[in-house]
């Protein structure tokens, strides 16, 4: 399978203006986690309706523990449901505030750092996420039962997507773009090697890596990562192991590709650190994306499913995850604060 890559410049990295303000350090990360968490609520939303309607164990009975793996959960759902009911997946991952990977919970986030940025979004921005979040705050298991759990998961969907269009088409394009824009590609990127890692290892229990498996498990796959339609129109007829994960992790026409994200993910970077003298904040993140995005390039999925899929998969993440924790080092520094004296002394 032939990679597709887009021609067109991304919008990351062209129409920056150089000279405004520098943004507040508070502004830059309530702007990427409003991003983070809103790509994964519409993530979630779409993996719980696929996986009710398409994934099922060898038992034929859905396979919701897949959810709670994705999400690196197994430890404390297992805790709280010994014996797990469809209704506690359900409640876990919907309605619980307590659980910080739930849709309300993520919806309250949502709210908090969308709050926290009002002055620099738009008011058609604001007016969307204030009515999308009250609505999930205010949901109750009686509503999933009433209005059906496909019905709900295709409106959170819908509201999230209403929300990347009403963000594209109204927010500045300044610092507060970019760093939204970081928090997008990141998650998108954690999100998809997430998916494949739990799917892939789900689907071939029993058998060796990278045998033949059913061809309707992996549509659940693509379906999850809204790759269906994408997928079909390059491979109408063949659906293979290495041309599944090879057009998740490679494709870059795909929007929500390993690969893309990535790259938009540099070039974001590059824009911070060409238009707002942040060179030196983004030099070692840059490093590190140089080395994830040469060690796709070299590989092709075959080779990738040969040497480890999981073992690289979990590279991958382990590698996202020090991208965050990098920008967060270079942009918002936690304050440490040492007690001198009855004091408090700012570190």
């Amino acid at each position: 399978m032939g990679d597709v890559r887009m021609t067109q410049l991304s919008p990351t990295a062209s129409g920056m203006l150089p000279g405004l303000n520098t943004l507040l350090s508070r502004y830059a990360e309530s702007m990427m986690w409003l991003a983070r968490y809103m790509e994964r609520i519409e993530n979630l939303a779409r993996l719980i309706e696929v996986t009710e309607a398409f994934v099922r164990g060898p038992d034929g009975r859905t396979s919701w523990d897949t959810i709670v793996q994705i999400n690196s959960d197994e430890e404390r759902f297992s805790a709280l449901y010994p014996a797990a009911t469809e209704q506690d997946y359900l409640q876990f991952y919907i309605t619980d505030v307590a659980n910080s990977s739930s849709i309300k919970a993520m919806a309250n986030s949502v709210r908090e750092n969308a709050r926290s940025v009002r002055p620099l979004i738009s008011t058609e921005m604001w007016m969307q996420l204030n009515v999308f979040t009250r609505w999930v705050l205010d949901l109750q298991a009686s509503d999933i039962r009433r209005t059906g759990l496909s019905a709900l998961c295709n409106r959170i969907k819908q509201d999230c997507q209403t929300h990347t269009g009403v963000t594209e088409g109204t927010l500045y394009r300044d610092q507060a773009w970019l760093f939204y824009l970081l928090g997008r590609h990141l998650e998108r990127s954690d999100q998809i090697t997430r998916l494949i890692d739990t799917r892939y290892h789900t689907l071939l229990p029993k058998e060796e890596v990278g045998s033949e498996i059913d061809t309707t498990q992996w549509a659940s796959v693509l379906r999850s990562a809204a790759a269906y339609h994408a997928f079909r129109r390059l491979q109408p007829v063949t659906t293979t192991p290495a041309n599944v994960v090879g057009f998740l992790l490679k494709n870059e026409g795909f929007p929500r590709s390993l690969a893309l994200n990535l790259r938009q993910t540099d070039s974001v970077l590059g824009a911070l650190s060409t238009h707002y003298n942040l060179r030196k904040q983004c030099y070692p993140v840059q490093e590190r994306l140089a080395d994830l995005r040469a060690s796709l390039e070299d590989q092709t999925a075959e080779e990738i499913i040969i040497r480890g899929l999981h073992e690289y998969m979990h590279w991958i993440q382990s590698q996202i995850e020090a991208i965050q924790s990098e920008l967060t080092v270079a942009y918002w520094p936690r304050v440490v604060t040492q007690h001198v004296s009855g004091a408090c002394v700012a570190q």
